[in-house]
């Protein structure tokens, strides 16, 4: 069984647990209807469309 040699600083062992290399942004698309940008997938937080039909009543 592999046995490190030798102790591993905090440093290292919190940069391997890190997320540094998960850079790129999650699924982010435009809004058919007002062009907002929003998640995939997901009701616009500014229209309230979702699949090109209104799910959310917004008011004014």
């Amino acid at each position: 069984m592999a046995v490190p040699k030798k102790k591993v600083s905090k440093a290292r062992r919190d940069k391997r647990r890190s997320n540094v290399w998960k850079l790129e942004l999650p699924g982010m698309v435009k809004c058919p209807k007002c062009g907002e940008y929003n998640l995939a997938h997901r009701v616009c937080k500014n229209c309230g469309c979702y699949d090109g039909k209104v799910v959310v009543e917004k008011n004014a």
